[in-house]
């Protein structure tokens, strides 16, 4: 998809679609001809066409209310899409508003679009936001995954989005133009590698993938195939890969945007490319989602194509164990205890809290870069889903700063966490009577639980884990995101090392 900035007036444009967000106060007054409001005084010489059509509709500009006006200028339909009262403006009704109209227009099959604000709203945000909020909404809400449809053609798609205003300046609209698509570009790779089926996404492919886009962005990557795995000793990702017919791999990526500092950061992401649930299987409903549970590993590689291509400075590897969890004559059992990298010995209790296990290898891993700080994301847990639904992340760990930040930048990408307790009260349900620890700790508090059980591989860093097994497998279309893959994550920490490198 092609996107631009034009520092020009949308009446001066010409498009199949115009996108127009507007606030209440935009459309207020706006049926009155002796006093019209700041929507119908932008499009003098259409005022009678414009009011009939606002008169024939209840569309007042409120959040979420949408009517399209055919033949008004240069443009076969507009789109008018309401964000709410001024003074409750945010990026995040920017996005969702945005997103709305580009759908609509997708939906119409139109292949051009361009996206503006009257410009009462430039007073309100920051010219860069307002452009970055506009073009991130709208370019996540035309994604689509339709690569195997081969009967009736592919679903139709968007060839352009042109942003414009007359007065923002074209470097700082430019650059927010530029950057959002660039995060965007990152979150479709992350979702695409989601929705693929786990017979197109195995370990190999996975990292085949992440050294692609490592070579494309000058990032440096290494692939640990099974035998250095091996000689690494890492138990826990050979242990869950034991059932599969396919090799694990172990993929690390360095993005060193700062090369003036020695302090690292690292994000681990579980990369199960199918959970069958191994032995203790999965019931047959539900399963064909388990190619999803890769979705952490997709956000390690999607977040360092993000900051790599933005140029954030700031030092951050990305690793991710990835295997398939599938029974099989070798695969590994309930009672089997299993020696990890750390030498830290787990009970398999059930092989469906596979996730962990690897993770333990992963998270042991991590010490060697002698982190600032360590976060993990993975679908860890369904009790997450059962305690947050698909709209918060949960978020657990001992780095306070950390936590702070990650939930500075979730209320500014709307990727939001929200914190659980990792009292120690709860260790005594995975402790084991044969091993260091047990790898499930029963039907209560699931998620923190599985917190604490990789807490133990961790040491004394700071370390935030990420629950998003609710947030980044969607059972239905949000408002910027498709029903599948969402892609959660990247947004999330490309905002958090954003604000770690203004902090420098």
């Amino acid at each position: 998809m092609n996107v631009d900035f034009k520092e020009r007036d949308f009446t001066a444009l010409k498009a199949d679609a115009l996108v127009l967000v507007l606030t209440k106060e935009d459309v207020a007054a706006g049926s009155k001809v002796k006093k019209p409001g700041r929507l119908v005084a932008a499009f003098r010489g259409d005022e009678s066409q414009l009011l009939a059509a606002l008169s024939g509709s209840n569309f007042s500009g409120d959040k979420g209310e949408q009517v399209a006006v055919y033949g008004l200028g240069k443009y076969k339909v507009v789109f008018l899409v309401g964000a709410g009262d001024e003074s409750e403006l945010t990026g995040e009704r920017l996005r969702r508003a945005a997103s709305a109209g580009v759908r609509a227009a997708q939906s119409g099959r139109f292949e051009s679009v361009v996206m503006a604000t009257l410009d009462s709203l430039l007073e309100k945000m920051s010219h860069y936001e307002v452009v970055h909020s506009l073009l991130e909404g709208g370019i996540l809400g035309a994604y689509k995954f339709d690569k195997y449809f081969t009967l009736n053609g592919k679903n139709h798609k968007l060839r352009s989005i042109t942003i414009a205003f007359s007065r923002v300046d074209a470097s700082i609209g430019r650059k927010a133009a530029r950057d959002a698509q660039l995060v965007c570009e990152a979150v479709y790779l992350t979702r695409d590698l989601c929705n693929a089926p786990a017979n197109e996404v195995y370990p190999e492919v996975l990292a085949e993938v992440a050294t692609k886009m490592a070579r494309k962005y000058h990032v440096r990557a290494r692939i640990l195939d099974e035998r250095q795995i091996r000689k690494l000793r890492m138990g826990g990702l050979l242990a869950v890969n034991s059932g599969s017919a396919r090799p694990p791999r172990f993929i690390t990526l360095e993005y060193k945007g700062n090369p003036r500092s020695r302090d690292w950061y690292v994000i681990v992401g579980k990369g199960i490319t199918f959970d069958s649930g191994g032995i203790s299987l999965k019931p047959a409903a539900g399963m064909g989602e388990m190619k999803m549970d890769m979705s952490g590993a997709a956000a390690v590689i999607g977040t360092i194509q993000a900051l790599a291509s933005l140029k954030i400075p700031v030092n951050v590897a990305g690793l991710a164990p990835s295997t398939e969890n599938l029974p099989g004559g070798k695969a590994y059992k309930p009672g089997d205890v299993v020696k990890t990298m750390s030498g830290i010995t787990i009970e398999v209790d059930n092989t469906d809290a596979e996730g962990r296990i690897i993770l333990s290898d992963a998270l042991h891993y991590a010490k060697r870069y002698n982190p600032k700080a360590i976060i993990d994301m993975a679908t860890l847990t369904g009790a997450c889903v059962v305690a947050l639904g698909h709209h918060a992340t949960g978020m657990l760990g001992t780095g306070d700063e950390v936590m702070s930040l990650l939930k500075e930048a979730g209320e500014k990408t709307f990727e939001r966490v929200w914190q659980l307790p990792v009292y120690e009260e709860y260790e005594k349900q995975i402790k084991s009577d044969i091993a260091d620890v047990k790898n499930v700790g029963g039907r209560w508090a699931g998620t923190i639980t599985a917190a604490l059980f990789l807490k133990k591989f961790v040491g004394d860093y700071p370390w935030v884990h990420l629950d998003i097994a609710g947030t980044a497998m969607l059972e239905e279309q949000g408002e910027y995101s498709a029903r599948g893959g969402s892609g959660v994550g990247v947004r999330l920490l490309t905002q958090f090392f954003k604000q770690i490198a203004s902090q420098r």
